[in-house]
Formats: C-alpha cells, sequence, structure tokens
C-alpha cells in the first residue's frame, strides 16, 4: 500500500511539473509577473557582485590588482578567535536582542570611547550584522529615506527593497563630500518630504573616508533638531579613526540619532555577521518592532559570535592595540596612495579613518574622451582591460552622477598578516618607516604605481 502510494504520489509531481512546463512555455506562468513593479529590475548587491566577478577571473589565472572591495586585510584577534573555538559547540537561540552580558559590553564600550550614556541595554538590538539591522529600520519606518551622493552601495537598494521613495542629497569635492545644513534645507525647500522619514548618515564615510569635525556636528543637529530628523548614524568606521578623534552625531543630536556599529571593520570580523544599533529611550518603540521583525526573519544572532564579541567589546589592552596597529598601517597606505595620485594631477581628499578614498579623475576627461570614454564605468572597464586594476565607478553603485570621473579605491588588498606582525615587531613607540608600504603592502604599492602610470599615459594621448 505504501508503494502504491508513493507511486501515486510521483505521478501527481510529474503531472503539476509538466502542466507548470506547459503553462510556462505559453507564456501563461512568469516569475516576473509575481514580482512588486519596484522589483523588476532588482540586482545583486553591486559591491559582492563585483568582488566576485573579480575574484572569478583571478582564479582563471589573470593577474588582477583588486582595489574595488572592503573587506578588511587583517586577521581576527586572536584572543577573540580563541573564544570563538571554545564556544563552538553552543548552538542554542540567543535572546532576539543579543545576550545581556554582550549588550553590556556594548553599552560600555560606547559611553568609554565615544562619551555617549544616553543608551541602555534594554534598547540595543544585536543582529547578523548591521546591514541587516539597517534593512528592517526602513522595513518599518512609514516615512522616506534621504540618501548622500555619493554614498555606500546598499542603503538605496535596501530603500526599494523595503517600498520607500528615495530623495538624493548631492554632496561635493569641495566640501569634502560632506553633508551641510545648507544641503537638507536645500532638499527640503525642493522636495516634498513626509515629516516621519529617516536620514542615512555615514561616519567616517564610506565612500569618501571624510569624517565630521565637532562644528559641523553641531550645526547639523541643529539643522535636524529644526526638522525632527530621525537620523541613521552608521558609525562602523569610528574606531578606526586615524587620529583617534571620530565623534558620533549621537553626542550632538541625541533625541533622534540612532546609532549603527559592529565588529566587522576594526576588528576585522566582516565574516562573523554581526552588528548592533543603539535607540535612545523615548524610541523604544521603534526598537521593539525592529525587535519583533528580527524574531519572525533572523531569530537571533549566532551564540558562538556572540560570546566572542563580548571579548572584543570589553576593548580592553589587547583590542585597543590591534587597533592602534591597524589604524597606523592603514594611515600610512592612504597618505602613500594619495600622495602618488595627487602627483599626477588626481583630485583627492585625505581619508581620516577607514579603508577607502574617493578619487576623480577629472584630470584625463579629455583624452578618455577621444578614445570614446566618457563615464566613469568606461574608465574603470579601460583600467581593468590594460593595466589590471579593478576599481568600481562612483556612479550607477554609490548614487554619484554616471559622467563623473570618480571612484571608490580600496587600499587594502594587502596582505594583513604581514602587516601587522611587522608593525608589531617595530613596536607602537616607534613610527613606521618611509619604506613601509613598498615592502609591507606590496600589492597595493604596485597597483597605485600601476594606476599612476596609466593616468600619465593618458595624459600623454
Amino acid at each position: 500500500m505504501i508503494f502504491i502510494r508513493r507511486e501515486i504520489l510521483f505521478k501527481i509531481q510529474q503531472l503539476v511539473w509538466r502542466t507548470c512546463r506547459m503553462y510556462q512555455a505559453k507564456g501563461n506562468i512568469t516569475g516576473q509577473q509575481y514580482l512588486k513593479n519596484s522589483l523588476q529590475s532588482y540586482q545583486f548587491a553591486s559591491n559582492l557582485q563585483f568582488n566576485e566577478r573579480i575574484n572569478d577571473l583571478k582564479e582563471k589565472g589573470q593577474k588582477i590588482f583588486h582595489l574595488g572591495f572592503g573587506q578588511s586585510p587583517f586577521p581576527v584577534p586572536t584572543h577573540a578567535e580563541q573564544v570563538l573555538k571554545e564556544n563552538a559547540g553552543r548552538a542554542e537561540y540567543f535572546p532576539v536582542k543579543g545576550i545581556l552580558e554582550l549588550r553590556k559590553a556594548i553599552i560600555d564600550f560606547h559611553a568609554k570611547q565615544d562619551g555617549l550614556h544616553q543608551f541602555t541595554q534594554e534598547n540595543c538590538v544585536v543582529g547578523p550584522g548591521s546591514k541587516e539591522l539597517i534593512f528592517l529600520l526602513m522595513s518599518v519606518i512609514g516615512g522616506d529615506v534621504l540618501l548622500l551622493s555619493p554614498t555606500w552601495t546598499t542603503y538605496k537598494p535596501q530603500a526599494v527593497l523595503s517600498n520607500h521613495k528615495v530623495f538624493i542629497i548631492p554632496t561635493s569635492y569641495d566640501e569634502h563630500w560632506k553633508l551641510t545644513p545648507a544641503m537638507i534645507e536645500k532638499v527640503y525647500s525642493e522636495n516634498t518630504i513626509k515629516e516621519n522619514s529617516l536620514l542615512i548618515f555615514c561616519n567616517p564615510d564610506n565612500p569618501t573616508g571624510s569624517s565630521y569635525t565637532k562644528d559641523e556636528l553641531i550645526a547639523l543637529g541643529s539643522e535636524m533638531r529644526k526638522r525632527k530628523m530621525l537620523v541613521l548614524s552608521d558609525e562602523i568606521y569610528g574606531r578606526l579613526s586615524f587620529n583617534d578623534n571620530h565623534l558620533s552625531l549621537a553626542q550632538f543630536y541625541p533625541e533622534g540619532t540612532i546609532l549603527s556599529c559592529g565588529i566587522s571593520k576594526w576588528a576585522s570580523c566582516g565574516g562573523w555577521r554581526l552588528g548592533y544599533h543603539l535607540y535612545p529611550s523615548h524610541l523604544k518603540d521603534i526598537c521593539n518592532v525592529v525587535a519583533g521583525a528580527a524574531s519572525n526573519t533572523y531569530t537571533s544572532a549566532s551564540a558562538p559570535i556572540q560570546l566572542a564579541a563580548v571579548s572584543l567589546l570589553k576593548y580592553d589592552e589587547r583590542s585597543q592595540n590591534y587597533v592602534k596597529h591597524c589604524k597606523r598601517i592603514l594611515h600610512t597606505v592612504a597618505t602613500f596612495c594619495c600622495k602618488k595620485l595627487s602627483s599626477c594631477g588626481v583630485k583627492v581628499h585625505s581619508p581620516s579613518s577607514g579603508y577607502y578614498i574617493f578619487p576623480d579623475f577629472e584630470v584625463i576627461r579629455a583624452q578618455l574622451k577621444k578614445r570614446g570614454i566618457t563615464t566613469g564605468t568606461g574608465m574603470c572597464d579601460a583600467l581593468l582591460e590594460e593595466a589590471g586594476i579593478a576599481l568600481m565607478s562612483g556612479g550607477p553603485a554609490y548614487l554619484h552622477p554616471l559622467d563623473q570621473l570618480t571612484v571608490r579605491l580600496c587600499y587594502i588588498n594587502f596582505d594583513g598578516t604581514k602587516a601587522l606582525k611587522a608593525s608589531e615587531a617595530i613596536g607602537l613607540g616607534e613610527h613606521l618607516p618611509e619604506s613601509f608600504v613598498e615592502t609591507e603592502c606590496s600589492e597595493t604599492y604596485q597597483a597605485i604605481n600601476l594606476l599612476h602610470n596609466w593616468v600619465e599615459k593618458q595624459k600623454k594621448l
């Protein structure tokens, strides 16, 4: 009897499959017809898609200098790695918002490092990466979403996925790609923006590497307060401030700022996928709805990862020294890159934190035009083919105009383990030698020299 039932079930499955194929062949059933209109052309995350494409080319034997992906080059701190190993067997579901020990460590961390005392463990939500939490926040708010240009690749696709109207605020090279009160006033005066809207504010910035001063944040806070703006301040690169002077918007606009952070950048734990959001107490309703959405989507962050993250966020001498070494290596490499590119006429601001610069190749526009190249994407295609350098154009991925010759350059394609060991051998009491980039970060050194030479070659056309 069991055999007969299985046979009947198999025949039914075959009939259903054939029927579906028949209707699909007739054009009656397609995946496209079930999608929301706003998602008909929805695509893979551009930076991840680009990274996979370049890695595929490298695996096929092509020599490529990959300057287009923002992944930490450094190894995970050994003390956190050990805690992870010790807790690999922890497989239970942890609380949705995160274990109490981790949330306490997060609150204490930002109180000590950023002077933020308005946050409590009750209004802290831990998730599998800050990206997931940003998307859940967008999913529960009712207003529009305001984004800068340029900005990180995922903000707009998330806004589209969560069905929001997006307003773009252009920034400029002359303003170091930073948001100003005048820019906020302009976007509100020229558009009808809902009162319950959300501004995504990245500081230190991705893709430009810029950071905001105290005076700039005070002025922005005043404008935001006047408009009762809700702001998500993405400060994932805050601990990598080269001069150790990161300031949080939450200090100057505490009532309207939700702080987003994590361990992917300063602790080199991107693949561990752990981030968190901190909400002011009077925004607990938003916090609780986001936590509710978390409970119905990802349930909780990984148990072993949460326990390992506690050891990082206690931010003892081991974590602090690790960050000091990473920051000074990044600063040294960034300084070399900017100096070399500036020497051939490329416009670029020195970054104050993180992994990126946002150079403008306007200096070779006329020469590129002779070759039929009029966009940043076209320039990046030529660079990949002619010099083996992989870069992502500022537009469209970073919301910069397509005709601009800007790129996000990630100066982190070097062997971070080698560079970290070299820095540790020198010691924090000594400066890194002038030759450090050439000897310990040779991949980036070669790539920037190749890029410099390619620009000089274009200028001669």
